[in-house]
């Protein structure tokens, strides 16, 4: 039962978090969030833990956190915003990917004690942040365009702007994280886990992104309220 316990913490404190940056720091939070996102839920995703009755990996809720900034930047910025957050995103992955594997030229003093571990984790990190460099292109600039998509078409037969935000977020998303569950398990994984591991690895992590789906919807709406109050707030 603790590691059910943690993710449902893990999920109620990283969309905390999120909120928070965005009323600390409007738009640069979400930006600041979104590069320390990606680099810790591509480490994160290397940890194999059962919970509520499936194996899976750890860093889902942390990359599901991705959506949410987007979704939020495409409701209150605009998709410029939404996308220079994507842009962000490829290039932490990409300055990540090598300072970590410059650290493996070095030659270790022989007091050293971390470069073993260090090795270990790190020797997997090129192809799991290639592939999810390659993923996180894909399906979050898709998650972008569908979020616009779904408003445009939302806009044009209800004639609200405003209304249905739970439909153009949980609509792009669900749809995207499809996406994502089956190219960044089959590209990060085939050859180091069996077929059955592959499947419920895939499986698992769509049920996680389809509750984080879900219960990020309320944060998108707090970011929309908070978003108004400090607009009213700066109005003389």
């Amino acid at each position: 039962m603790q590691n059910e316990i943690l993710l449902i913490l893990s999920l109620f404190l990283i969309f905390s978090t999120v909120l928070l940056l965005f009323r600390l720091f409007q738009e640069h939070g979400l930006y600041l969030w979104t590069v320390a996102a990606t680099i810790t839920a591509n480490i994160e995703v290397l940890i194999v833990v059962d919970a509520f009755g499936m194996e899976m990996t750890l860093g889902n809720i942390l990359f599901a956190s991705t959506f949410l900034v987007t979704d939020i930047l495409s409701e209150l910025y605009g998709k410029k915003s939404a996308q220079r957050a994507v842009t962000l995103g490829i290039a932490t992955s990409v300055i990540f990917i090598a300072i970590s594997q410059s650290w493996m030229l070095y030659v270790p003093n022989e007091n050293d004690f971390a470069s073993p571990a260090i090795r270990t984790v790190f020797s997997n990190t090129p192809r799991l942040m290639a592939v999810g460099i390659i993923v996180y292109v894909i399906v979050q600039l898709f998650d972008v365009w569908a979020y616009h998509k779904w408003w445009a078409f939302t806009e044009k037969k209800f004639g609200d702007r405003k209304k249905f935000l739970w439909l153009r977020n949980n609509g792009s998303t669900m749809i995207s994280q499809l996406l994502n569950t089956v190219l960044f398990t089959w590209g990060a994984f085939l050859g180091t886990h069996d077929t059955p591991t592959l499947i419920s690895i895939a499986v698992s992590s769509y049920v996680i992104f389809l509750i984080t789906s879900l219960a990020d919807t309320p944060f998108v709406y707090l970011a929309r309220y908070l978003h108004g109050r400090m607009e009213n707030l700066q109005k003389p």
